[in-house]
């Protein structure tokens, strides 16, 4: 009789028993599907100061054209002069292409945000943004390691240079640039396109900046931080440290073998070695203390994305005669 009893009171409580358990299933996709509620960001940009937002919008709009016109000069100056068909000149183009991508992808909704009371962009947007900035980022560590290697082989090799830096690997040698770069932007996304997001989600930037991101997920992102810092900061470190090897080489052998050759290549060897602290001083800093906010980060973000694209063309123009001179014909 007991027996019936307890059997009679377990089946009744089964029924309920499946039910809460169901509930509870629910209850926690439901949960997790509201941590990524989140479907804009807010971009808190340069400053809140109406007045000095319209003074930022007309000198960064100069300062944006002039980046992409002057990237724009090099790149067709190379293609018409037939004296700068050479592997040097082919990677400076390539490397000036990659400048005006560099300045587009983030600057022109600064400029246009200028103007607008709310900054917001999509998470897509946001994304795209993260994506393309490791993208061209990589792609020209990986161009200004290849631009070396061109000196290098021009210093230290000159009777091979021509055999060596054929058409075939210069092609090869900005291909694998892009490719790292796009591989080095994709390992960044794989893991942030699927981070929750449950409501912060105001970015201290005029742009979404991968660290900024990520720490406005919904869960410890110290895992996540630890990947971005290793994979940045491996590729950052092992092209610095090649860019360092290579422009030692190439001053010891300029300084013992100085005829009148290797002093016409001292301005170009200057313009590279400009270029490459220009680029690499940010990025430094960035790296150092990467997940830490500081009131010059912003300058820095500014800097790398719009004054160094700016800024190369000046210095190639500066000091190279062979533009300079081929600039001159096309002018006139």
């Amino acid at each position: 009789m007991l027996s019936e009893v307890a059997f009679s009171v377990a089946g009744n409580q089964r029924p309920q028993m499946e039910g809460a358990a169901e509930a509870m299933q629910l209850s926690f996709i439901n949960g997790w599907s509201n941590k990524s509620v989140v479907t804009e960001f807010i971009l808190l940009g340069l400053s809140s100061s109406w007045e000095l937002q319209v003074f930022l919008f007309f000198i960064f709009s100069v300062f944006y054209g002039a980046a992409v016109l002057g990237n724009i000069l090099i790149i067709i100056t190379v293609i018409i002069d037939s004296h700068l068909h050479s592997p040097m000149y082919f990677l400076l183009s390539n490397l000036s292409f990659t400048d005006v991508c560099q300045a587009t992808f983030a600057t022109p909704k600064m400029i246009a945000d200028f103007l607008n009371e709310h900054k917001t962009i999509t998470f897509q947007g946001c994304l795209s943004q993260i994506f393309f900035l490791h993208v061209f980022g990589g792609s020209e560590m990986v161009l200004l390691v290849a631009m070396a290697y061109d000196g290098y082989i021009a210093i230290c090799k000159p009777l091979y240079y021509m055999t060596i830096m054929n058409r075939r690997v210069c092609t090869v040698l900005v291909g694998v640039s892009w490719t790292i770069g796009i591989w080095h932007s994709a390992s960044h996304l794989a893991f942030t396109v699927n981070l929750p997001f449950c409501g912060p989600n105001r970015v201290d930037n005029f742009f979404c900046d991968l660290p900024l991101v990520i720490k406005l997920a919904c869960l410890d992102t110290y895992v996540f931080e630890i990947l971005v810092l290793t994979n940045s900061g491996l590729l950052s470190l092992m092209c610095f440290l090649l860019l360092l090897i290579s422009y030692t080489i190439i001053l010891a052998t300029v300084h013992h073998q100085a005829f009148d050759g290797m002093s016409k290549a001292l301005p170009t060897l200057s313009a590279h070695i400009t270029v490459v602290l220009l680029f690499f001083g940010p990025l430094i800093f960035i790296y150092i203390w990467p997940f830490e906010s500081f009131p010059i980060d912003k300058f820095i973000s500014v800097f790398f994305t719009v004054f160094t694209p700016l800024l190369n063309p000046m210095i190639y123009i500066l000091r190279n005669k062979d533009i300079k001179e081929a600039m001159r014909k096309l002018r006139r």
